[in-house]
């Protein structure tokens, strides 16, 4: 590991950039202790985001500087900096479009929009340190580069258009992107958002408030019984919450369906001190965008769900980890954590009860694997985001090594009810195996994109009706479950149940909610090969069956596609098979794990590819 200083001296706006994270340096520009440089480097993404917002790029003697000012080895700096995507180690112009091509934005024209894109903006760019071997190297200064999912999948194409400033950073993300919306976007115009499409079947309940009051305005939020569910947390005492939470079944709503009730005992009952509370807002499957569209639209309810959390568990502080592609988001919990903080729901002695707990916005920069929550956990504590090896779960080890309950936005803003209202009356909706509501994100090729908000145990046709059916006379070809780590399903099964039990009858997934509607007119081809890229490009790289097996899986893609196969069709699916059988046996996270369902799917449902032999 290379631990000499970078031989390149910041200009004094990186240094600025730096020293507004980290503080004045010392006097005497020492380097700090070992203990102190463990503890600072859990600002080092704060820091190189700083660096990135302010100058635009992170450049040597940024980075050189940063790495001094934290007690780091730049060898360590560099790693970490070049993990994430939204972090660019080579100059570029300092307004800059992210440009969505997967595959929501894919069936929406996005190719289309990235060749118009290229004929009047310039090459795309591509950082030295992710280019392929060979590859030709376009100018540095560019304007605008490929994006993987950026959230806002029914507004398809998309765009994240970030402008570095010294008078601070300026982003936004915006739906039904074009070449000359997002030229007017890097000229500084304000790009209006589109108002997303809500609906419901039933009671809501986790889309209450969304679209119906002004999320900037805490009296709105207690105007429609915000913090309520927080009293009652009082009343009932955090053994009485975990009570409610486990006899609600409530289970994680990003994919994993792990019982909240258990994580949150064991947190509490856990000896090691302190203990944390984790939202983990780092939602970025292809075809997800209801996490957005609560921490949007109801950013007080997701703190109040977190104080909750942390009174349940016995924690004394939580991290809020949003995915850098929401700028929106942000602005909004900036704004609600501080007059949270104002009115006596966050920080010490929290409506006098004695109860002690604060949160912190931790921003990430651009990288799928981080939604796996060790891989979250890292990620904040200043390393790679690589995921570890369980177990230890994070209930025992977790953030800091400590006891940890991790939960993603919808299954926190899920409890809210629950504790507030009694398990009885959350589970008289839904089904048995599966009660209450759940958030689907519907998109593709369907009338009416959105978040729809549905009792457990709809059937899948219910739902696509609810969404106005696919227009424009089109016939149905394929709906995926879950995102690219989901399952396709054919037309033919339009009566399956939405609930998780009905969904394992199926040999599907409700995963994270997403529900991608293909008509006849899509390809599947290239739809399948996006996939196959998107996983590659995203896995961390750390376990060598994921690292080889996401790029041999793309290979594969690639002959069937050309008509070039090793041997026979059947041939390849058998090599497809074991592939697949591989990585779902020996990776050591979900995203190898599950990097072939999707495709593996298709395979069998479907006829993506045509059967040409050499």
């Amino acid at each position: 590991m290379d631990l000499r200083p970078i031989p390149v001296d910041p200009s004094d706006e990186e240094r600025r950039a730096v020293d507004s994270v980290l503080g004045a340096p010392p006097a005497d520009r020492a380097q700090p202790a070992p203990e102190t440089a463990r503890v600072l480097r859990t600002q080092l993404l704060p820091t190189l985001l700083a660096l990135q917002n302010r100058v635009g790029w992170v450049s040597p003697g940024g980075l050189g500087y940063a790495c001094s000012r934290l007690g780091l080895p730049p060898a360590e700096g560099y790693a970490v900096a070049s993990f994430y995507a939204l972090i660019s180690l080579g100059e570029r112009e300092r307004s800059f479009a992210h440009v969505c091509d997967d595959i929501a934005c894919q069936v929406a024209g996005a190719p289309a929009l990235c060749a118009q894109l290229e004929r009047e903006l310039g090459p795309a760019f591509q950082p030295s340190h992710r280019a392929e071997p060979g590859q030709a190297r376009p100018p540095s200064k560019a304007h605008w580069g490929h994006s993987p999912c950026l959230g806002l999948c029914e507004q398809a194409p998309a765009a994240l258009v970030t402008s570095a400033r010294t008078d601070g950073p300026r982003a936004q993300a915006f739906g039904s992107a074009s070449c000359a919306s997002i030229w007017r976007a890097l000229a500084g115009d304000e790009i209006q958002p589109r108002p997303v499409h809500l609906d419901s079947s039933g009671p809501r309940r986790l889309l209450a408030r969304a679209g119906r009051i002004d999320p900037t305005s805490i009296d709105a939020y207690l105007a429609q019984g915000g913090f309520a569910a927080l009293r009652r947390a009082f009343e009932i005492g955090a053994e009485g919450v975990q009570r409610e939470i486990t006899a609600s079944k409530l289970v994680g709503r990003g994919g994993a369906a792990f019982p909240t009730g258990r994580k949150w005992e064991a947190v509490a009952r856990a000896a090691a001190e302190p203990h944390f509370v984790v939202c983990n807002a780092d939602e970025s499957e292809p075809g997800t965008f209801k996490d957005r569209v609560l921490l949007e639209a109801d950013p007080f309810a997701v703190l109040e769900a977190m104080v909750v959390a942390g009174f349940a568990t016995k924690a004394g502080r939580g991290y809020l980890y949003l995915r850098g592609e929401y700028p929106r988001a942000a602005a909004h919990l900036e704004l609600a954590l501080v007059k949270a903080r104002e009115r006596g729901y966050l920080g010490r002695n929290i409506l006098d009860r004695g109860f002690d707990f604060d949160i912190e916005l931790r921003r990430g920069a651009g990288a799928y694997i981080c939604g796996e929550e060790t891989a979250l956990f890292a990620s904040i504590e200043g390393y790679r985001g690589e995921p570890r090896t369980k177990p230890p779960f994070p209930v025992e080890s977790g953030l800091f090594g400590k006891p940890t309950a991790v939960n993603n936005v919808e299954t926190l803003v899920a409890a809210l009810d629950i504790v507030r209202d009694g398990a009885a009356a959350y589970a008289a909706v839904g089904t048995a195996g599966s009660p209450g509501t759940k958030l689907f994100c519907v998109s593709g090729n369907i009338a009416r994109p959105g978040v729809y908000e549905v009792p457990f145990g709809t059937k899948l046709r219910a739902l696509l009706g609810l969404a106005g059916g696919i227009p424009g006379g089109r016939k149905l070809q394929a709906i995926l479950l879950g995102g690219a780590a989901g399952s396709f399903v054919g037309a033919n099964q339009l009566d399956l149940e939405l609930s998780f039990e009905g969904a394992r009858q199926a040999s599907a997934t409700l995963g994270s909610g997403v529900v991608f509607v293909l008509d006849d007119s899509v390809e599947l081809a290239p739809l399948l090969q996006r996939i196959a890229a998107f996983f590659r490009d995203e896995s961390c790289g750390q376990c060598v069956p994921c690292r080889v097996g996401t790029v041999r899986q793309e290979e594969l893609l690639g002959r069937l596609t050309r008509g070039i196969s090793l041997g026979s069709f059947e041939q390849e699916g058998n090599l497809f098979a074991e592939l697949s059988q591989a990585m779902r046996d020996a990776s050591i996270c979900g995203l190898g794990q599950t990097a072939s369902s999707a495709i593996e799917s298709a395979l069998k449902l479907f006829q993506p590819f045509s059967r040409k032999t050499p």
